[in-house]
């Protein structure tokens, strides 16, 4: 179709919106010629072109809060006028919009969540052909992040309501001038990482001989080497006993790609997989890995899943790629002895804000395997997304796992998290059936990988609560007298709450019989589905993070509830709920695990709220995983765990994925904990986290250590991927790899050297050893490995320092190995630009960018010739 035409659609659109109104009102003569006409309508494109941009910081009076205004332009690019009613603008924004009426006569609108609309009031003018309508619009904070800004606009007439038509044209323009993005008056420093600083930090990495690199990663406990080499001409034999008969396979499976012929080798050309113990340790993933140029391989682990791990090591031996060898494979003679740190290592993926289908979760798991991380935190559900299905309650994946435009939320989800009006969007809509959920967990097991499933309650349950009030209305149609017995919230509960996401209709009410009866069917299904996969379960997470202020205060179904209890303090209701869960879950065999509200308590300290370990659940087993280290709440971890509590370490601030590497506005992800980059996962110290600084072993003041009754209480560490802005599966690489490789790292290997001393110029020297020999590591052994591999990891590939001195760019990388090429006549590079081999000595503006072996680009820096 060309533009002309595309136009005079589109002008036809807002024209047949017109008429559609028209026949509405003219009586049932004209309701079939209504809906001819809105169908027509609905079928239409939007004649419209989007932009949001940041104009200014406002800040609310002298010194305070800062936020910025922002400019929504729609421009009309039909041929007829936008009319003056009869339409609005939805959008996403997780960073929220102030609400009410804006200038030129239109109001900013809540819609729920983080789902916001624009429509026309009275006084609002048409838009006429080539016009631009700019709205300014408030929000809640100093926007310079390109997740932040909306997400997904999509256009709605009156007349034919339930339809949206996503806008095909939409821009962002994020800040450029560092005024923009002031967060106190008069501040001129300016937030951007420029190229001459990312220079000026990569200058403390040293170059490491890839000979002195450790030969598998994480780094193992022990490593003898000898000098000799093993050599198989043909493919070995691969012998163990029964129980090894999945590893048997994995490692045949890995070996045979590298030898041309079929036939098997003898004497020293065996692998042999055994379990036995492990010499001084402890671990059942602990295990040693044998090579010999005598006697072969031979892989002893205390478990099979120590062999498993052991095993992934000697897949990291073995040549990259898998190609056969003209003179046969070559191991080196060595042995590693190896146990992991944590028995707890883990990795949180939400697939509830925003679906993945199930060879994603496939692949994750692979990648975890590789790195020896043994625990898959599954969010499967929250307020924008129930994802597994459970027998006997359709409602919960037939409207909970489905998003898209809704006028009245009757009968699905809305839009959220940038997943538009369609319902047949594969990131708002989806969900796993039982079939997929035991492909996953029998996939997870084969990998010694424990799926621990996470049900939200009773907050970020939006989900649950709409589903079940569907199947409420559902009974009630078909004359249940005793439909409302399946609510999981009361109707009339008259409470006034916001959720951090901005929901005010999200809660389980501990009041309701319904919630209780709900809870145990869900559990009791997700124990049949581990049972039938043969995993079975130990632990459900059951969330219990974020209830917001003023929650069920105003709920006759919990006002009952607590004068029955006889108890004033909705903290005292939140404990008669997780009593309730916990002897549910025990029913069941299960361990309950929860975010660390699970274990602590709401108390008031010098007007001020405060959270301090609950001592009504301590003893009953419960694992809290602690996220949040922010502010006053920096020692909450180790407060939790010197109370006893069984903790898994998860701070925002270090361990949290979703989190932008850098402040550049173009970074992807958020920054509403940190701003996160590679070194900060590093430099992570599970047992010193609140140091001065990483190389100041100094302790902050102020703050509770670690005992060491509560050391004996830390599990290990969890990374987490919440996933608002994780739409496709190249984004979840990269704001994952190479920062997993860092949580590995922590969770598997020993403290370094440099987390252990007290003196601080050796902790500084230490820690810049330590630092450049993972980044060799990572970009010259694992990274080039998973490329080779034909592993198909779009990880992240950091901007290069650049330099000029004396006429000459001297450039370097965060990460080493990757091939620096460039431009000199303002496009950007490509694999096929400039090879920069030295300084380069052009001195006109430059263009670079750093390439890895299979071609593919990272951020491109700027410098120019002054």
């Amino acid at each position: 179709m060309n533009p002309t035409a595309l136009r005079l659609n589109a002008a036809a659109c807002w024209a047949l919106t017109l008429l559609c109104t028209l026949c509405m009102v003219l009586g049932s003569g004209g309701s079939a010629l209504a809906q001819g006409l809105a169908a027509t309508a609905s079928a239409a494109p939007a004649a419209l072109r989007v932009r949001w941009e940041v104009e200014r910081t406002v800040f609310d009076g002298q010194g305070g809060s800062a936020r910025s205004q922002a400019v929504l332009s729609l421009t009309n690019l039909g041929a007829a006028p936008i009319p003056a009613q009869g339409w609005a603008l939805y959008f996403s924004c997780i960073a929220g919009v102030h609400t009410g009426p804006v200038a030129g006569g239109y109001v900013l609108e809540q819609v729920v969540g983080t789902l916001f609309r624009l429509r026309p009031a009275a006084g609002a003018a048409p838009v006429a052909s080539g016009q631009t309508l700019q709205i300014r619009m408030l929000h809640d904070e100093v926007m310079h992040r390109l997740d932040k800004a909306p997400q997904a606009p999509y256009l709605v007439h009156d007349a034919a309501p339930e339809v949206g038509h996503r806008v095909a044209e939409f821009d962002v323009a994020m800040p450029t001038r560092a005024d923009q993005l002031q967060h106190r008056p008069g501040d001129t420093s300016s937030p951007f990482l420029s190229p001459q600083t990312i220079f000026q930090r990569n200058a403390a990495i040293s170059e490491v001989a890839v000979e002195a690199l450790p030969p598998v990663f994480p780094t193992p406990a022990m490593v003898v080497r000898r000098p000799g080499v093993l050599r198989w001409t043909a493919m070995p034999k691969v012998q163990g006993p029964a129980a090894l008969r999945r590893e048997i396979a994995q490692a045949e499976s890995w070996l045979r790609p590298h030898f041309s012929t079929g036939g098997r080798a003898a004497g020293p050309s065996r692998l042999m997989l055994r379990i036995a113990p492990i010499a001084d340790q402890e671990s059942p993933e602990a295990h040693e890995l044998r090579i010999d140029s005598t006697e072969g391989v031979t892989l002893t682990g205390a478990s099979a899943a120590g062999v498993a791990r052991g095993l992934q090591s000697l897949r990291q031996l073995l040549p990259a790629g898998g190609a056969p060898q003209a003179q046969g494979l070559s191991l080196p003679e060595l042995t590693i002895t190896d146990a992991p740190r944590f028995e707890f290592r883990g990795l949180l993926m939400d697939v509830a804000r925003n679906f993945q289908p199930k060879a994603t979760v496939m692949r994750l798991l692979d990648l975890m395997a590789r790195y020896k991380l043994n625990k898959l935190h599954f969010h499967l559900t929250d307020d924008e997304g129930w994802r597994l299905a459970i027998r006997g309650l359709p409602e919960l994946t037939d409207f909970g796992a489905r998003r898209g435009h809704t006028p009245d939320g009757q009968r699905h989800l809305p839009t959220a998290h940038g997943s538009g009006p369609d319902l047949s969007d594969a990131h708002g809509s989806g969900h796993y059936s039982r079939a997929d959920y035991l492909e996953i967990l029998r996939h997870a097991a084969a990998l010694h990988i424990e799926v621990i499933p996470e049900i939200e309650m009773p907050g970020h349950a939006r989900a649950a609560v709409k589903a079940m009030a569907a199947r409420a209305e559902s009974l009630k149609r078909a004359g249940d007298a005793q439909a409302d017995r399946v609510r999981l919230a009361d109707p009339a509960d008259a409470s006034k709450y916001r959720s951090p996401q901005l929901h005010t209709d999200h809660l389980m009410d501990p009041g309701m019989p319904g919630t209780y009866a709900f809870i145990e069917q869900v559990t009791a299904d997700v124990v049949a589905m581990h049972r039938e996969a043969g995993v079975p379960l130990r632990s459900l997470h059951v969330g219990a993070d974020e209830i917001p202020t003023g929650a069920w205060e105003k709920s006759p179904a919990s006002m009952a509830l607590m004068a029955r209890l006889k108890i004033t303090d909705t903290a005292d209701l939140w404990n008669h709920f997780y009593d309730r869960v916990d002897a549910i879950l025990r029913k069941h065999g299960l361990q309950a695990s929860g975010w660390e509200e699970l274990g602590a308590r709401k108390v008031r300290l010098h007007g001020q709220g405060k959270l301090i370990p609950n001592p009504h659940f301590v003893g009953r087993g419960f694992r809290l995983f602690v996220w949040n280290d922010l502010d006053d709440l920096a020692d909450l971890a180790y407060r939790l765990a010197n109370a006893g509590y069984a903790t898994v370490l998860a701070p925002a601030t270090h361990l949290y994925f979703d989190m932008a590497h850098n402040a550049n506005p173009d970074e992807p992800g958020v920054n509403w904990a940190a701003i996160t980059d590679l070194d900060k996962v590093f430099d992570f110290v599970p047992f010193d986290f609140l140091r001065k600084a990483p190389t100041d072993p100094r302790p902050t003041p102020g703050l509770d250590g670690l005992t060491d009754f509560g050391r004996r209480h830390v599990l290990g560490l969890e990374g987490t991927l919440f996933a608002e802005t994780v739409r496709d599966r190249e984004r979840m690489d990269y704001l994952l790899m190479p920062r997993l490789l860092a949580l590995a790292e922590r969770a598997w290997a020993a403290d370094p050297a440099w987390a252990r001393t007290r003196d601080a110029a050796e902790a500084k020297r230490l820690h810049a050893a330590a630092w450049s020999q993972f980044v060799h590591q990572v970009g010259r052994q694992v990274l080039p490995r998973l490329d080779a591999d034909g592993a198909g990891i779009h990880y992240r590939i950091p901007a290069p320092g650049l330099m000029r001195v004396d006429g000459q760019v001297h450039f370097n990388a965060q990460i080493p190995g990757f091939e620096l090429r460039y431009t000199t006549d303002g496009r950007e590079p490509t694999s096929t630009s400039t090879l920069a081999t030295g300084p380069i000595r052009d001195a006109a503006p430059l263009r670079a960018a750093l390439f890895n072996q299979r071609g593919r680009r990272g951020a491109v820096s700027f410098i120019d010739n002054r």
